[in-house]
């Protein structure tokens, strides 16, 4: 891993240690209102266009198995740019940071790991089901952004990452992995 202190020339402040954002991602990033900071955590997936131009939307990302994975019908214009360029930026904002994660993404069509995420999302709140193909998922409900269902599931590979901490002594580091 690279590390770069973004902050230090200007401010003296600390490197941010890629393993204390990754533990605090751990312990969470709800996104019903009332549950994060400031008032929930909203994850905004940036995309690729055909013409070169960004797609930035919100969407409701999970943080696990050290990744973020997201849901959406292979449709949507996400859907669509990520089967034609799969390179990605995603970010949120917590309590203790803001975090932009770079990298590209990934059509799961693991049955077992679609099925453990969809769990993973119906503890979280959204009542998530594995539909009949096994590796795809059906709720009542879903983000209008996700398009009609069946939504498939994507994993993100982390190639980089911007920390800025918005707490004491504050800070801010770039990763490359």
């Amino acid at each position: 891993m690279e590390i770069k202190n973004l902050a230090a020339d200007l401010y003296g402040t600390p490197d941010l240690e890629w393993s204390e954002i990754t533990g605090r991602l751990d312990d969470g990033i709800p996104q019903a209102p009332g549950q994060g900071g400031p008032g929930r955590h909203t994850c905004w997936l940036a995309t690729i266009d055909p013409d070169g131009s960004p797609h930035l939307n919100g969407i409701g990302a999970l943080w696990t198995h050290g990744t973020f994975w997201w849901e959406t019908g292979t449709g949507t214009r996400k859907g669509r740019n990520l089967a034609r360029d799969p390179r990605c930026t995603l970010s949120v904002a917590t309590d203790e940071f803001d975090l932009v994660v770079e990298g590209t993404a990934e059509l799961v069509a693991d049955p077992a790991l679609v099925a453990e995420l969809a769990a993973a999302w119906a503890a979280d709140g959204w009542p998530a089901e594995v539909d009949e193909s096994g590796i795809a998922l059906t709720a009542p409900f879903s983000a209008p952004s996700a398009g009609p269902p069946p939504w498939h599931v994507y994993r993100m590979t982390i190639t980089a990452a911007t920390g800025l901490a918005t707490v004491e002594p504050g800070g801010a580091t770039r990763w490359r992995f």
